[in-house]
């Protein structure tokens, strides 16, 4: 396993209640905060374009009937970018770390830190295994009590006890939040069956009243910050400016199988990166990662070159004060990346292997041509300049401008 080198995470501070009471609620609000481990070096591109590989591939299995455990033949990296939730299993509960991930649907645990049966532990006859690319797990299907925060209990949830995982070095197993589709398969024998997801219980259950999700965070240059917010069961109009628009989730295949939308990139006022297709947003990928023949436009028009060590593309000064801003548009609206947002943070050189003072991209090549029906993915470089929303029951993704968008911390 390829030794991790950056782990950016955004741990999500939430409590475990002994005996919880469960109370309806519109929604919940709990705080993020991001931190840097810069322990040793870690090629962000490859793992971003390794988990790429493997969703997109998972995509296609499943739309065409086959099995979808995708398995990518490429070096495992441990996760680069997360959103870590202290989730309580069981009762008493034992708290897990757990990476909540939009582009995955089955929660697990035994990474790292023992699963621990208690009364509410209740062994199925399945086995569960999902192959992420960046990482993977097997074991075996409990049912239990899950508990996020207070008034958030969720019993008898499936939960994977990992008997084998790698990838997922200092964290504990993975919170899925992507469409429920994406665990048809993961169990046997029971392959046909569908595993309702976290949020998907809560809302069955009446203990939120929307099956949806909104994040918020800032962008930061420091190595640890508490800087944003996830709420379950609705938004926070307190954390982004006028009003969200939502894009449906696409049609097209495989973007479809996941938050996937159409969308166009533009560089500056007339330079056309990628025509109207689809792609998907990703909380698990820490770049922009843009189909090749999109990605090499981007290149002659900004005039970077690969920088050997990191992986991403460098600018000089001169060429970063001439670089324009980046127009994602989805559904009629166009969201802005200014030329400070397409910057990884220059303070965070080194936490990458990078060199100080140098001027990175955050935009990398996919691997794939366009046209393929996975031409994007919109990572966290992207979703730190915008508030988003994954709303289930009306199956579309939301953005809106935050206080942070046209910031120029980097």
């Amino acid at each position: 396993m390829f030794p991790t080198a950056f782990l950016t995470s955004l741990v999500l501070a939430l409590t475990v209640a002994a005996n919880p009471v469960l109370i309806p609620r519109s929604s919940v609000t709990l705080p993020l905060s991001r931190r840097v481990n810069v322990t040793s070096i870690h090629n962000l591109v490859r793992h971003d374009v390794t988990r790429a590989k493997a969703l997109k591939a998972r995509g296609l299995a499943k739309a065409n009937g086959f099995s979808i455990d995708a398995v990518i033949n490429e070096q495992v990296d441990n996760q680069a970018v997360t959103y870590i939730a202290s989730v309580g299993v069981g009762s008493p509960a034992t708290t897990f770390s757990l990476l909540i991930d939009t582009g995955s649907s089955n929660t697990w645990v035994g990474a790292t830190q023992p699963f621990v049966r208690t009364s509410t532990s209740v062994q199925t006859s399945n086995r569960v295994s999902v192959t992420y690319g960046s990482g993977s797990f097997s074991g075996t299907e409990f049912t239990d009590q899950v508990t996020i925060a207070p008034g958030l209990v969720i019993p008898n949830q499936s939960i994977g006890v990992a008997s084998r995982s790698q990838g997922f070095e200092g964290v504990d197993g993975i919170l899925g939040i992507g469409p429920v589709d994406l665990t048809l398969g993961t169990l046997s024998p029971a392959t046909s069956s569908l595993i309702p997801t976290v949020t998907d219980n809560l809302f069955s259950r009446g203990i939120i009243t929307a099956n949806e999700i909104g994040i918020s965070f800032e962008p930061t240059t420091t190595v640890e910050s508490l800087n944003g917010e996830l709420t379950w069961g609705g938004t926070d109009s307190s954390k982004f400016t006028g009003s969200i628009g939502f894009s449906p989730i696409t049609s097209t295949s495989p973007a479809n199988e996941f938050w996937g939308i159409n969308q166009s990139i533009r560089y500056g006022t007339s330079t056309t990166i990628l025509a109207s297709t689809a792609g998907i947003v990703d909380t698990g990928t820490t770049l922009v990662l843009i189909a090749t023949d999109g990605f090499n436009r981007y290149v002659r028009a900004t005039g970077a070159v690969n920088d050997a060590t990191t992986g991403l593309l460098r600018l000089t000064s001169a060429q970063f004060a001439n670089l324009q801003s980046l127009f994602f548009t989805t559904n009629g609206v166009a969201f802005e990346l200014t030329a400070n947002a397409q910057l990884w943070p220059r303070s965070l050189n080194t936490a990458i292997g990078g060199t100080a003072g140098s001027i990175y991209l955050i935009v990398a090549d996919l691997g794939s041509p366009s046209g393929e029906g996975f031409d994007f993915v919109d990572g966290f470089a992207f979703l730190e300049r915008f508030y988003s929303v994954f709303d289930t029951t009306n199956k579309r993704v939301g953005f809106a401008t935050t206080p942070f968008t046209h910031a120029t911390t980097n």
